[in-house]
C-alpha cells in the first residue's frame, strides 16, 4: 500500500537500531531513525543489489521522492546505474562552485600578469572586482551567457555612462571565458555574440594645451599648487618628464639614480614592453632630491597618502588639474605628452625621432630595427634639459617668443 502524506509526516520511530522502513512501492521506502526520516530507494543493476539516496524528509516531500524515483528507474531503463550519475553530478556541481567566474579571472589575472605593465594590472584587477565579480563573479563559467554579461554587466555600465569602461570590461570577460575554453572550463566565449550590442565608444583624445602662452599659465598655476607634498612633486615632474601617468605614479626609488641623473624602467612596467631611460633635467633632481627625505624610505616615489605599500590613485593628477580650474576637456595628465610633443618639435625644433624615443615610442632605425633604451642618451638628455629649461621661462613669462629651431641633421 502506498504510503500518505499525513502518515509521513506523523509516523515516529519506534528506537529500532536500525530503524523502521515503510514501502511506497518499485523499490521506494520512508526509513524512519531517531535522528530523522530518509528516503531510500532499492535497486538492482549489473546483477548487485544496491540502495540508492532519495533525499531527507521534510526537505524532500513524498511527491519530489517519488518524482526521483521515478527519475532514477529511467535511468535503470537505459541501462545508466542512478547511483553513479548521481556521483557524478554531485562532481559536476563542485566543479561548477570551483569554476566560478571570479575564481577563473582571478587565476587568468596571475597566469597573465607578466605580460602586462604592473600598472595596467592593477587597473585591469580594479575593473574586474568593481564592475564583474559583484554581478556575475559567483556564477559558474558553464552557466554564464550572453545575456548575464550584457545585463547584469554592460548595461550597468552604460546606464552610468562608462560606455568606454563597458567596452573595456566586456573585452576582459572575453578574455576570461578564451581562457576557460582553453582549461576546459567552458565551451566558447559567450561575449562574442555582444559584437553588435554595446553602445557606440566615442573616440577618445586627451585634451592638452599646446600653445606656448597658455603653457606658461599653466605652469605657473602648477608651481602655485599647495596641495600634498607628493601630489605636488608629480604635478612639476609631470610637464618636465611627460611620460605615461601610469608610468610616473608607478615610480620606484630603486629605477631612479639622482647622481647620474636618470630613471630606468624596466620594460614589464611600460605599454610598449620595452625598458625605458628617462634622462632628469637638474630641475626634475631637484624636485626629487627635495621629496626624497618625505618618501624616500619607502619603495614607491609617489606613494599613496592612505597606505605607502601602494603608489597613488590614477587621478590624483587629474583631479588636482580640475582643482586648479583645468577642465578634463581643455588638459589632461596624460596630455602634458602632446604638450611636449608639439612644443618640442614645432616650437623649438628638436629632431622627432628623439621626441618620440622619449615618448617611449617605437623608434626604428633606416634597417627596421628598432632603438635600444639607451640610444642617443646624451643628445636626449641634452634635449630634455633645453625642454626644462624653456618650460621655465614660459612660467616666468621671459620666453613667449619661439626660440629658433636649431637646424636638423
Amino acid at each position: 500500500m502506498a504510503l500518505t502524506d499525513t502518515f509521513v509526516r506523523q509516523v515516529k520511530p519506534t528506537g529500532k537500531a536500525n530503524g523502521d522502513k515503510y514501502a511506497d512501492g518499485a523499490g521506494m521506502y520512508l526509513l524512519v531513525k531517531t535522528a530523522g526520516k530518509y528516503w531510500r530507494m532499492d535497486y538492482t543493476f549489473a546483477g548487485k543489489r544496491k540502495t540508492l539516496a532519495l533525499g531527507t524528509y521534510p526537505e524532500v516531500s513524498l511527491a519530489k521522492a517519488r518524482d526521483r524515483r521515478a527519475a532514477a528507474r529511467e535511468l535503470l531503463a537505459d541501462g545508466t546505474d542512478p547511483s553513479a550519475a548521481k556521483r557524478e553530478e554531485k562532481r559536476a556541481r563542485a566543479d561548477a562552485a570551483a569554476n566560478t567566474f571570479e575564481a577563473v579571472a582571478r587565476e587568468w589575472l596571475g597566469k597573465t600578469a607578466a605580460k602586462r605593465a604592473s600598472g595596467t594590472q592593477l587597473k585591469v584587477k580594479t575593473w574586474l572586482e568593481k564592475d564583474a565579480f559583484p554581478f556575475i563573479g559567483k556564477m559558474p563559467m558553464s552557466t554564464i551567457g550572453p545575456r548575464d554579461i550584457l545585463e547584469r554587466v554592460v548595461r550597468k555600465l552604460e546606464a552610468r555612462g562608462a560606455i568606454d569602461t563597458a567596452h573595456r570590461v566586456k573585452q576582459l570577460c572575453g578574455q576570461v571565458f578564451r581562457f576557460a575554453v582553453v582549461s576546459g572550463l567552458a565551451e566558447r566565449d559567450v561575449t562574442a555574440d555582444l559584437s553588435e550590442a554595446l553602445a557606440s565608444k566615442a573616440t577618445r583624445h586627451f585634451a592638452a594645451i599646446t600653445e606656448p602662452k597658455r603653457v606658461g599659465d599653466l605652469m605657473r598655476s602648477i608651481h602655485a599648487y599647495s596641495g600634498h607634498p607628493t601630489t605636488v612633486a608629480a604635478l612639476k615632474l609631470s610637464p618636465l618628464l611627460f611620460v605615461r601617468p601610469g608610468e610616473l605614479r608607478t615610480a620606484e626609488w630603486a629605477e631612479i639614480d639622482l647622481d647620474a641623473a636618470e630613471w630606468r624602467i624596466a620594460g614589464s612596467k611600460m605599454k610598449m614592453k620595452v625598458d625605458h631611460v628617462v634622462p632628469l633635467a637638474t630641475q626634475a633632481v631637484e624636485i626629487l632630491r627635495n621629496l626624497h627625505p618625505i618618501t624616500g624610505h619607502g619603495r614607491f616615489v609617489f606613494p599613496s597618502i592612505r597606505t605607502g605599500e601602494r603608489p597613488m590613485s590614477e587621478n590624483t593628477i587629474n583631479a588636482a588639474l580640475r582643482g586648479m580650474g583645468y577642465s578634463a576637456e581643455v588638459h589632461t595628465a596624460h596630455g602634458f605628452r602632446a604638450t611636449a610633443r608639439t612644443i618640442m618639435d614645432e616650437v623649438l625644433g628638436e629632431r622627432v625621432d628623439f621626441i618620440e624615443h622619449q615618448l617611449s615610442h617605437m623608434v626604428r632605425d633606416t634597417n627596421g630595427r628598432a632603438y635600444n633604451r639607451t640610444a642617443h642618451l646624451p643628445a636626449r638628455r641634452e634635449m630634455m634639459q633645453r625642454w626644462a629649461d624653456y618650460l621655465d621661462k614660459l612660467r616666468i613669462g621671459a620666453d613667449l617668443i619661439p626660440l629658433k629651431p636649431r637646424q636638423m641633421t
